[in-house]
């Protein structure tokens, strides 16, 4: 595994107060420090490139790659702009871009490059590059999480990724901007009272973080319907990151997990977690999903099957697999 053009695998959170804020709040200030630690790892990796796929930039028609060399803006989070603006210049590898582009559509994905000045370059992107690569020493590429992709659109995806890395022969560390539990407090709250919105989405994070911590990637990607059914979480695309993640790194539980730090941030869980290639898997317990390797269109993965649903309504039973991928 070792010529694999994946250094390592990151989960960072993207709401702006530890940037913006984090003297308000002891927890936020220690997900600075993550952040912190996430950097120096990083500039040590040996990566040519940080690839970045953000659930905090949501697209509709197929998914979008930030090209654009150096985008230039101003940037206030749409949510909480009392906490001030953010200026930024970053470093984009545009020939990449072009080349994940090429690679998508090679496997039958829609996909497209942005390039023009005031492109506005999501909250979670600009505080995880101004955070771990304050001064654009890795150039990055930026892509979209489709809110519509499926389970096999988004591996796929993961492998575009790897095959535009293998052409290009660089090499690159995956983050994931996103948090995992992601409720929001709906009502103003003194930043010192910050807490994570209920607990069942705190018990939900703790498991998250046991596997990913014990290097169980696969297994999280795997599960990540389930988690969503259960945990009810409020944004679909937080979970189906880890399906992107496991096919850009390896679909299996082969890995090191650090939690560098998890904290509440207005109500959300947000874990700055790193993942590193291991000799033996922890725990070997992964699961045998099909792993496409070619986009054919939607498969209508993430729902029952209308049958299914006539057979769940009628009282009859389901057969088994109805509702799954072939």
């Amino acid at each position: 595994m070792s010529d694999h053009p994946i250094v390592g695998g990151y989960l960072l959170p993207g709401l702006p107060h530890p940037l913006l804020a984090s003297d308000q709040n002891e927890g936020w200030s220690r997900l600075r420090r993550a952040f912190d630690q996430v950097r120096e790892d990083i500039r040590q990796s040996g990566a040519d490139l940080i690839l970045m796929y953000s659930t905090m930039w949501p697209s509709v028609i197929g998914h979008q790659i930030q090209a654009d060399p150096e985008p230039t803006w101003t940037h206030v989070d749409e949510l909480f702009h009392d906490l001030g603006s953010i200026p930024y210049k970053f470093r984009i590898d545009s020939d990449f871009a072009h080349a994940f582009n090429d690679a998508c559509h090679a496997r039958g994905l829609a996909t497209r490059t942005v390039s023009y000045k005031g492109f506005p370059i999501d909250t979670g992107s600009v505080v995880c590059l101004k955070l771990a690569n304050p001064d654009n020493f890795l150039p990055a590429v930026i892509c979209s999480s489709n809110v519509y992709a499926d389970r096999a659109e988004t591996v796929v995806l993961g492998k575009a990724a790897v095959d535009a890395l293998r052409e290009s022969g660089k090499k690159a560390v995956a983050v994931v901007v996103g948090t995992l539990s992601n409720r929001l407090h709906q009502t103003w709250i003194d930043p010192k009272d910050d807490c994570i919105h209920s607990l069942k989405d705190q018990e939900w994070n703790q498991k998250i973080l046991e596997f990913l911590e014990a290097g169980r990637l696969e297994d999280v990607a795997q599960l990540s319907r389930q988690i969503h059914a259960e945990a009810r979480v409020h944004k679909v695309v937080n979970l189906k990151s880890f399906w992107w993640l496991s096919a850009v790194m390896g679909a299996h539980n082969l890995y090191k997990g650090k939690i560098y730090g998890y904290e509440a941030v207005y109500g959300t869980g947000s874990a700055v977690i790193g993942l590193q290639r291991a000799a033996t898997a922890a725990q070997d317990l992964e699961f045998d999903e099909e792993s496409p390797e070619q986009y054919r269109g939607d498969r209508n993965v993430l729902a029952p099957s209308l049958e299914a649903r006539v057979e769940f309504d009628s009282g009859l039973p389901i057969g088994p697999g109805m509702g799954e991928e072939d």
